[in-house]
């Protein structure tokens, strides 16, 4: 739990440093490092179903143990 909390501080600094040096705006920065990883989960989520949906996960399982 605490390197998934560390991960996600870590992320939310990204996006605000990225904001930031790009416009130089606080306010930007910080509206950037609220919403972007919350999309971002979103956006992981639907990945997750698709991935799932076309058979990606056996195909990781696959070439993990063709690699063995």
């Amino acid at each position: 739990m605490a390197k998934t909390l560390s991960f996600g501080i870590v992320h939310m600094g990204v996006a605000f440093g990225v904001g930031y040096a790009m416009t130089g705006s606080v306010a930007v920065g910080g509206a950037l490092a609220l919403v972007e990883p919350l999309v971002n989960t979103v956006a992981y989520f639907f990945h997750e179903k698709l991935w799932d949906r076309i058979g990606g996960a056996g195909q990781a399982t696959t070439l993990a143990h063709a690699s063995k």
